[in-house]
């Protein structure tokens, strides 16, 4: 399951891969994918205040405040604009990078829409829908799983960040000198990657019983992958080329399955909120949403927390892909395939013939991190087993 070259190993990035004007095209793009975060310019910065009031009665429809944009959009889809994509002239490189130049404008276009129904149309543009499977796989969850775990021992924002600290410092022993951290923020909502930081909100509350999955997700899966890309030749790479979210998340997934940290309740959530994706889609309100997950037994402070996910910024359909992600890797790995190339950045699975291709040219360097839960033999026999099951369900350990 893991890649030849050790854990930590330094590498030089090859040179002669890639002509510099070629270069040039990836680092400009790299450098307009990283003047602003996306996922945090459509998340709320008064999620908890609303929460209580929508909770106590008070709203019906819950309007949520945002960060400030100001003129920000326009200027880096100017900026954008200047980019000419179609000077590349590695083939292979063009073409991923063409991709990544259309996600862009297509991000900064949601942006400008932010609020508005043209958002939730863009939405579906750049994360797709609820495909019938899909909507069958997520019902077929909630069907499988009946009862969920209780409760554990909650951790608040400083012993989780606590944590998080201790699980950056076992990957900066692999690979010193690594970008990688985590930080209390006042202006976020729960637990968040945003480039090389993990964000923890100042109210967030994590199960005890969940704390390592949640840490092989984040940490383990977002923050390596990003250190391993900015690695790379193609820094692109580090930023996330064309519809990584997908597969990023699908793997960080497999990560809490791995560590046997996949409890019922979070398996039940991922469903959640692909059919709550699916109602708003098909024009439920947000509370309408909220009760059909109320009444299907959710906690209403989760049922509340999930809605307000897939209806911010004017509705959203990134939710859905954490389980289409999963299915989709799952079937990878059903057919003869590994992870090993995924840990080299963040890249879609339908871009990894791509990515294999250079790799074969050397084109590419090794990853400098791998997962930490790809040491314990128990983790890849449980990603190997996970492979074979054809109802969800079965990714709970005790519920095969």
């Amino acid at each position: 399951m893991t890649p030849d070259a050790p854990t930590g190993a330094s590498s030089t990035a090859p040179t002669g891969a890639f002509s510099s004007s070629d270069l040039a095209v990836d680092r400009a793009l790299a450098q307009v994918s990283e003047s602003f975060s996306f996922l945090l310019h459509i998340t709320p910065v008064d999620g908890e205040e609303v929460k209580r009031e929508f909770l106590a009665g008070r709203v019906s429809e819950p309007v949520f405040t945002y960060r400030e944009l100001a003129d920000e959009p326009t200027v880096l889809a100017e900026q954008l604009a200047r980019i000419d994509v179609t000077t590349v002239e590695d083939r292979t490189l063009g073409h991923l990078l063409r991709a990544k130049h259309r996600e862009l404008d297509l991000q900064l276009e949601m942006l400008k829409a932010r609020g508005s129904a043209d958002f939730r149309a863009l939405s579906i543009e750049l994360y797709g829908g609820v495909s019938p499977s899909l909507r069958d796989h997520a019902e077929r969850v909630l069907a499988g799983i009946t009862s969920v775990e209780p409760p554990s021992d909650p951790l608040d924002a400083q012993e989780f960040c606590a944590l998080a600290g201790e699980e950056i410092a076992y990957y900066r022993e692999q690979a010193p000198g690594i970008e990688m951290h985590a930080e209390i923020r006042p202006d976020v909502n729960g637990v968040m990657v945003s480039g090389d930081t993990l964000l923890i909100g100042p109210e967030s509350v994590v199960q005890r019983n969940r704390a390592a999955a949640l840490l092989h997700h984040e940490v383990g899966t977002h923050l390596v992958t990003h250190v391993n890309g900015h690695a790379q030749p193609v820094k692109v790479l580090g930023t996330g080329l064309a519809g990584y979210d997908e597969t990023q998340e699908g793997l960080a997934v497999l990560g809490e399955v791995a560590c046997g940290g996949l409890t019922p309740f979070r398996l039940r959530q991922l469903a959640d909120r692909v059919l709550t994706v699916h109602r708003m889609v098909d024009g439920a309100s947000f509370a309408e949403a909220y009760d059909a997950l109320v009444t299907a037994g959710v906690p209403q402070g989760s049922a509340f927390t999930t809605v307000m996910r897939v209806f911010r910024a004017g509705g959203t359909t990134k939710d859905a892909i954490y389980l289409r992600g999963v299915v989709d890797l799952l079937a990878h790995l059903a057919d003869d395939g590994d992870l090993d190339l995924l840990w080299l950045g963040k890249f879609s699975l339908e871009d990894l013939p791509l990515i294999a291709e250079l790799t074969e040219r050397e084109a590419l360097v090794p990853p400098r991190l791998l997962p930490r839960y790809l040491d314990d033999p128990t983790s890849t026999e449980r990603l190997g087993w996970a492979s074979g099951v054809e109802d969800l369900s079965q990714l709970v350990e005790g519920h095969a």
